[in-house]
This record gives C-alpha cells, sequence and structure tokens, in this order.
C-alpha cells in the first residue's frame, strides 16, 4: 500500500513537471457560440433572402393549389344534394388528382428546398470557421472551443467579435 502511493506520487509529480515545461507561458484560449453567430451573421440574413427570392414562387404556387383544392371541397359540399351523381363524380376525381398533385409538390418542394438551405449553410459555416481562424492567428489565440462547453467568461467568449468581423467583411463584399 505503502509503495503504491510512493509511485502514484512520483508519477504525479513527474506529470506537473513535464507539464509545466511543455505548456507555453501565455495560453490564450477562445470560446465562440457558433449557432449564435449563424444566427446573428449578416451573411445568414443574405442567405435566407436568396432561398426566399429562389423559392418564393414555388411556395406561392402551392399556396394556391391549396386555397384551389379548400374551394372544390367546399363546392362539393355546398352542392352536394343539387349536383349529379355524374358531375359530383367527376368533382370527385378532380379533388383526388389534385390533391395527389399537391402532396408530390409539396414534398418535392421540401426536399428541394432542405437541400438548397443545406447548401446555404454550409457555404456560412465556411465563412464563420475562415473569420474565426482569422481573428485567432491576428489576436494570438492558442485554441479556440465551439462545442462542449458548459461555461465561458467574457473574457473568453468572442462570438461578438466573429459577429463584427462578419459584419466587416459583409460591408466590404458589397
Amino acid at each position: 500500500m505503502c509503495l503504491k502511493r510512493i509511485i502514484v506520487s512520483t508519477v504525479g509529480i513527474t506529470l506537473l513537471c513535464v507539464g509545466s515545461i511543455a505548456w507555453p507561458q501565455q495560453l490564450k484560449i477562445g470560446y465562440v457560440n457558433v449557432v449564435k453567430v449563424i444566427e446573428e451573421a449578416p451573411q445568414g440574413d443574405a442567405a435566407l433572402k436568396k432561398l426566399e427570392s429562389e423559392f418564393g414562387p414555388r411556395d406561392r404556387q402551392l399556396r394556391t393549389t391549396r386555397s384551389n383544392v379548400a374551394s372544390l371541397e367546399d363546392e362539393l359540399e355546398k352542392n352536394e344534394l343539387v349536383t349529379k351523381e355524374s358531375e359530383r363524380r367527376e368533382k370527385e376525381r378532380q379533388l383526388r388528382d389534385l390533391k395527389r398533385k399537391l402532396k408530390r409538390e409539396t414534398q418535392e418542394f421540401r426536399e428541394d428546398y432542405s437541400v438548397r438551405r443545406n447548401e446555404e449553410l454550409r457555404e456560412l459555416e465556411k465563412i464563420v470557421h475562415k473569420a474565426i481562424v482569422e481573428i485567432a492567428k491576428s489576436d494570438n489565440y492558442s485554441l479556440i472551443i465551439h462545442q462542449g462547453v458548459v461555461y465561458a467568461d467574457n473574457q473568453t467568449d468572442i462570438t461578438e467579435h466573429v459577429l463584427k468581423k462578419l459584419a466587416a467583411v459583409r460591408q466590404g463584399s458589397k
């Protein structure tokens, strides 16, 4: 038991001595809340507007189709007693076809939007990563952390600094 304590103590002291030699004198660590940066970056707003302009017409078309389905359903319900059987069947067939079309187009819209949104998000992540690396190099950070952080004080949290850099980059590209 005593020998075990001596060995553990010796290993601990050795690690402390070697560890203190290996660490640089000034270790500068920063933390970035990447989720906040992506949500608030001006480049994110630009990407959102780009997506809205690209998918806006299709979205309006889907809303029009939904409206047509609703009005056709209302028409069938209101005129149920006065409509001929053949006309009713034809309207029901039209309604069924329209619902299928709406469902298919909605699915395609969601898939296409998701793919494009992910493309834009990847591009934004590259821009954010580049800004963080530039800040790390220019401000002599040894380490910048962005995930798995339980606490970061105001001195280590450089999120606002990254947002300002992204805003400046955005202003420079206009």
